[in-house]
């Protein structure tokens, strides 16, 4: 039972974190179409959106983050341990019992992803509410995906992606 609320709560936690980011950023975003834009901005915004869309939502999201998330909340439902399921947002983003490099590349992404927030919001409007619409649609995707993930991997089929937790464990990709 406390596997499952592990992994119910570590899907779902994350969830409302990536859902949190898409709610602060949209009324940024939509304030930026507010003003008159030239076509410089319009070129932007489309060229923007259709790159975070391919880079953040799929490539990041679909193919890397979310199948690894449904994969950790799998083996946390199947290895349940009180600080793992206490923690079990952290423990499916790779935060908590995983690999080194895991960690490594967990805390380095969210170091980057830190960096770029404190450089965007320097930016003026429009342009700040331009580069927020296309992070708002990588997001979205993002939780498409990561819900998309978390329907269809709780059956018997291996996720694409191992859990990356110490020692190996079950859940690793299927070739």
């Amino acid at each position: 039972m406390w596997g499952t609320v592990g992994a119910l709560w570590g899907i779902g936690g994350v969830l409302l974190l990536l859902s949190s980011a898409v709610w602060r950023l949209t009324p940024v975003g939509l304030a930026a179409l507010e003003a008159p834009l030239g076509a410089g901005h319009t070129l932007f915004l489309v060229l923007w959106m259709v790159f975070m869309l391919w880079s953040e939502g799929y490539r990041g999201f679909h193919l890397g983050f979310a199948p690894r998330v449904v994969a950790r909340a799998r083996y946390l439902r199947e290895h349940p341990r009180p600080l793992h399921v206490a923690l079990a947002p952290l423990y499916c983003m790779g935060f908590v019992h995983a690999t080194a490099r895991r960690r490594v590349t967990s805390l380095a992404v969210t170091a980057g992803i830190v960096a770029l927030v404190v450089l965007v919001r320097r930016f003026p409007q429009p342009w700040r509410g331009l580069v927020d619409l296309g992070v708002v649609v990588g997001l979205a995707a993002g939780i498409l995906s990561l819900a998309w993930y978390a329907a269809r991997g709780f059956g018997p089929r291996p996720l694409p992606v191992s859990p990356e937790v110490p020692g190996g464990g079950s859940g690793a990709a299927a070739g």
